[in-house]
């Protein structure tokens, strides 16, 4: 019997398999509202009907500023729970769990869309890029202005709020985005956190944050609703975040709710020798299942359903993470099942016909 096609219980969810899609911006809204449009919901359900366990939502950004894109999905005022929820509901009527990851991108926001005319950061962008020391993402990058203490206290406020509201949208789990070089994981590395104040220098300073967020975000959440944080287990740089930190930050959020670890790599500077290859991340999301004792989610370069089978059957991780290959084929975990001797867990409506 496939492991990859057992369920998993975090908390009082129950994940249908061991397949999630991994957060994927679409930079499909329309510009400066955060609203889901026509795109987003057949984009996610199609996914949710393919046989997928866990459908997250691109990064959302807790606040206008927090967007990437200013296309970039929002969730910062009762019209996008209310538009969000339309998801939530088709996707568990197609048997998926619902997540939402929950983003703000700091020194690397106000950009644009990848396919636009134009690239790299808007120069005219009338919001301001926020992060917890002046630095500049790369020498082309603008410099972002340092976080102040009571801002830093707001910005945790409305990561509260955006719980609120992702609960009220019926979301099941909600991930806190601290990776690929975005605000959360901006405040974790030497590298961009150069901070003199108790959130910068030493490791428990720049983890502060993290420690801030988690006791306030998780009693905005039902008991029975999981808690996930997506890191950058490391900046594959000399000086920056390194695995052993990784461990560390997760064993001491654990007891503050933290459920599981989508386990991800790299993005703090532009500059890091990243050895991508199949599987080229696994052995982090091992190293944190190992030393944390925290369920985790394995992403990157995992596009062969052998290949998924084997890390979860090995306990290198709880989740495999389908990204670039779920967008060539939505239906990628019921291709996935046939080729691993399992039956698909199709829709009615198509199960009928081609079973």
């Amino acid at each position: 019997m496939s492991e990859l096609f057992q369920p998993l219980t975090l908390r009082g969810i129950t994940i249908r398999n061991r397949i999630g899609l991994s957060p994927m911006c679409m930079y499909s809204c329309e510009a400066e509202d955060g609203l889901p449009t026509n795109w987003h919901l057949p984009h996610l359900a199609s996914r949710a009907a393919g046989g997928t366990g866990l459908v997250m939502t691109e990064a959302t950004a807790i606040n206008p500023a927090g967007v990437i894109s200013p296309q970039d999905l929002g969730i910062y005022s009762d019209a996008h729970t209310e538009k969000l929820k339309q998801i939530t509901e088709t996707l568990h009527s197609l048997g998926a769990t619902s997540s939402i990851q929950l983003a703000h991108a700091g020194r690397k926001s106000g950009t644009y869309r990848p396919w636009s005319e134009q690239r790299g950061y808007i120069e005219d962008w009338s919001l301001t890029r926020h992060a917890p020391s002046p630095i500049p993402f790369s020498e082309k990058s603008p410099a972002p202005t340092e976080l102040t203490k009571p801002e830093i206290q707001t910005l945790i406020q409305q990561f509260v709020d955006a719980t609120h509201r992702a609960n009220e949208a019926g979301f099941q789990i909600v991930e806190l985005h601290s990776a690929h070089g975005y605000l959360l994981h901006q405040f974790l590395s030497p590298l961009s956190n150069q901070r003199t104040d108790e959130y910068g220098g030493s490791f428990e300073n720049r983890t502060r944050l993290h420690h801030e967020l988690f006791e306030a975000v998780r009693p905005a959440l039902p008991d029975h609703k999981p808690l996930m944080m997506r890191i950058s287990a490391t900046d594959w740089v000399d000086g920056g975040w390194t695995i052993e930190d990784s461990i560390k930050l997760c064993q001491s959020l654990k007891p503050l709710g933290l459920d599981f670890v989508d386990c991800s790599t790299g993005g703090t500077v532009p500059n890091a020798q990243i050895p991508v290859g199949p599987g080229y991340q696994v052995q982090f999301a091992e190293a944190i299942r190992k030393e944390a004792g925290i369920p985790t989610g394995a992403v990157g370069s995992i596009t062969d359903p052998h290949q998924a089978e084997a890390i979860i059957a090995s306990g290198q991780a709880d989740m495999v993470f389908i990204g670039r290959e779920m967008l060539r084929n939505p239906y990628w975990a019921n291709a996935a099942a046939i080729a691993l001797n399992t039956k698909p867990v199709r829709p009615s409506q198509y199960d009928w016909a081609v079973s």
